[in-house]
């Protein structure tokens, strides 16, 4: 293991500077991990960490990453938490290449198969929530239709709580095209709809399904064939639910998830 290189206290620093443009997305090429969960998660992942900035007073956590073969560079605490767009300084930030996406092809369509598409969510907070959710109810692959939350930025990664990097991500440009090349694939369409669509405890999920869910204004773009549409009722005045809240019913309704049902 090579020495550890001289400790950052400049907040001009080019690594630091560096990490400051990442967050503000001028490296298309390289995303920015927040704290040590979100960075360990990303090394069990597979991905290649291109170099980690770790508080200098966390002297273990530097060894450990250093012994995982990345480079590792001692950051002075108030330059690190400066570098940071998180309230409280994550004690670690690391630079990695974009993790590859996946593509349609690859996904093995099963009678059990479940994808979720998402399309117009803007909050980069709820498409890592939704990461998360699909991650734990079994799903195969989530599809980002472009015009939203970068999945890759790091608030979607956060709060993803690194589902983004262990589920396919595959990316639409177009969310009609999606649909028909879904429905060539034998997978029935369902949309997440405010009111109007079936009851969701006594939809029928069989099959493979790919379930829709909009951003906050609620509304898909077109898609032919149009798909069946399904409702959470509400009780009261309440309109309808935070799309991550509504599509984790829908998700964990469809039975996908280890035990479920």
């Amino acid at each position: 293991m090579e020495p550890a290189e001289p400790v950052i206290r400049s907040r001009t620093n080019p690594l630091i500077k560096r990490v400051r443009g990442v967050r503000a997305g001028k490296e298309a090429g390289t995303i920015l991990l927040e704290g040590e969960r979100l960075v360990v998660d990303a090394i069990k992942a597979g991905l290649s960490l291109e170099v980690a900035l770790v508080d200098e007073g966390r002297v273990g956590l530097g060894d450990r990453l250093r012994r995982e073969g990345i480079s590792c560079r001692g950051v002075e605490a108030d330059v690190l938490a400066s570098a940071s767009a998180l309230d409280t300084s994550p004690g670690v930030l690391a630079l990695a290449p974009l993790p590859r996406t996946g593509r349609l092809e690859e996904v093995s369509v099963s009678e059990d198969t479940l994808l979720l598409v998402v399309a117009g969510v803007s909050d980069p907070g709820n498409l890592g929530a939704l990461a998360r959710a699909a991650e734990g109810a079994g799903v195969a692959a989530i599809c980002v239709i472009d015009g939203g939350a970068r999945p890759f930025g790091e608030k979607a990664l956060r709060g993803s709580m690194g589902s983004l990097l262990r589920l396919p991500v595959i990316p639409a440009s177009d969310a009609s095209e999606l649909g028909k090349r879904l429905r060539d694939m034998g997978v029935r369409q369902v949309a997440a709809a405010t009111r109007g669509g079936a009851p969701w405890r006594s939809f029928d999920w069989s099959g493979a399904v790919a379930l829709w869910v909009s951003g906050e204004t609620g509304e898909l773009p077109q898609i032919d064939p149009a798909p069946e549409p399904v409702t959470i009722p509400m009780a009261g005045a309440v309109e309808s639910l935070n799309v991550t809240v509504a599509a984790s019913l829908l998700l964990f309704a469809a039975g996908r998830a280890e035990g479920s049902g």
